[in-house]
């Protein structure tokens, strides 16, 4: 199985900044420890972050947030990628909207993709969704993601998990699976 791991919106505005999530500050050592085995295996890591230009859409449900080439908009020190990562700015809720994400993940030859970051009922299910309509694995690390409330993030994990048939899994369960891997 051919995987990628995709960090979601670990961001300042969405970490530390404008939307402050202490559950999000708590995932980034979960986070931390799968980027350092999938980088150690050769398994890709792409960041995807919000990257507004002023009028966006979200911008009328969530006011200006996450600008291009603001602070608020750049991946949390903790988590910096580093140059064998990928990066990917987008501008609604899906990585996938007018973006190059589904040319890399098909140059890549990814076939499931470990998901992690925020926030799990919005941008990490909006992405779970497409990867699911292009005939992705979808898999969601339970403690690597987060919402603003628990709540949300167990139902937002339950409806991915019963409507896209991903598996969710802790990230000590996901290092398990993947030092398996070949």
């Amino acid at each position: 199985m051919k995987y990628a791991v995709f960090v979601v919106d670990m961001i300042h505005d969405f970490v530390d900044g404008k939307f402050k999530n202490e559950k999000a500050i708590e995932i980034i050592p979960n986070i931390k420890k799968l980027l350092n085995l999938a980088r150690e295996k050769g398994i890709p890591v792409i960041f995807l972050r919000d990257a507004h230009e002023k009028g966006d859409p979200e911008e009328n449900v969530w006011g200006a947030h996450a600008i291009r080439g603001t602070w608020g908009s750049e991946i949390v020190d903790e988590l910096s990628p580093r140059p064998s990562d990928y990066l990917i700015d987008k501008r609604t809720y899906s990585g996938f909207f007018k973006t190059d994400l589904e040319l890399l993940l098909k140059k890549l030859e990814v076939e499931s993709v470990i998901l992690t970051g925020v926030s799990t009922n919005i941008c990490v299910q909006h992405n779970a969704a497409d990867l699911f309509f292009r005939g992705y694995g979808v898999i969601v690390a339970s403690d690597g993601t987060a919402a603003f409330t628990e709540e949300d993030h167990n139902s937002s994990l339950k409806y991915i998990e019963t409507v896209y048939g991903a598996k969710i899994l802790k990230i000590d369960d996901i290092l398990e699976m993947l030092k398996e891997e070949k």
